[in-house]
């Protein structure tokens, strides 16, 4: 029998790892949307897994119908404290909560990976959730970027794909890769349109993080690490899927 998982704990920073960095907040999210604005379409976004609203705010300019799921009550509180009465929010767990409609966006950043069924709730995604034309937006951390690439050589993680300690702390239960990630979509019945790959990465979150504290990094960098990472999407900090319905 699964384990209870109590998720407003998986979201606490522990002793090896935040649960999430300035890194995510402030580069991260910013080209995530500069990856999506090619394939957004008009209406509505549901995001899934919104966490405490961060990436949710970004999506306020696109769309004027917006709805959040979240597992954690904690996380949902401070999201409705610092958003809009027009956001929608539900609570629950994406295994089994009843969602009103279809949507004609679903955003699915950095979850997949911390779900005990990721197949199953991608199949919900592509049967009950997707509208007609709607499409999904599925972002993963990427087991090969080369910050991974190069704690596997320093002996810190035992292969690319590894989960650590303090990442399963944090509810991490695989570690996707290009190849994998389409596998569970695919399983899922979702039909890939675009596979990409999100902002070039050799460095790990806290060492990002203390660089964004300096004068080294100039945003003109941050965009040549982006524009690599389009030409080298299997060497990027996360690895992105565009989707549609299948059958």
């Amino acid at each position: 029998m699964a384990t209870q998982r109590d998720y407003d704990a998986e979201f606490k920073d522990n002793d090896s790892r935040r649960y999430a960095y300035n890194f995510d907040f402030d580069v991260m999210h910013k080209y995530m949307l500069r990856s999506f604005q090619p394939f957004l379409r008009n209406g509505s976004v549901l995001e899934l897994g919104s966490f405490k609203g961060d990436f949710t705010k970004r999506l306020l300019p696109y769309f004027e119908d917006v709805n959040c799921v979240e597992a954690s009550a904690e996380a949902l509180s401070e999201a409705k404290q610092s958003l809009p009465d027009s956001v929608q929010f539900h609570e629950g767990l994406f295994e089994t909560i009843n969602l009103p409609r279809r949507y004609d966006n679903v955003m699915l950043t950095h979850v997949l990976e911390h779900l005990d069924d990721p197949v199953g709730v991608l199949r919900r995604v592509n049967e009950e959730w997707l509208a007609d034309g709607g499409r999904l937006f599925l972002v993963c951390p990427n087991a090969n970027a080369p910050s991974r690439q190069i704690a596997v050589k320093m002996g810190l993680i035992s292969h690319n794909a590894a989960i650590t300690p303090a990442e399963a702390e944090h509810g991490h239960r695989i570690t996707y890769s290009l190849d994998t990630l389409e596998r569970d979509a695919a399983a899922a019945g979702l039909r890939v349109l675009h596979r990409s790959g999100i902002f070039f990465k050799a460095l790990a979150n806290f060492q990002w993080d203390r660089l964004l504290d300096t004068d080294i990094i100039s945003g003109e960098y941050l965009d040549g690490c982006y524009m690599l990472g389009q030409q080298y999407p299997d060497l990027c900090s996360s690895i992105f899927l565009m989707c549609e319905a299948g059958e």
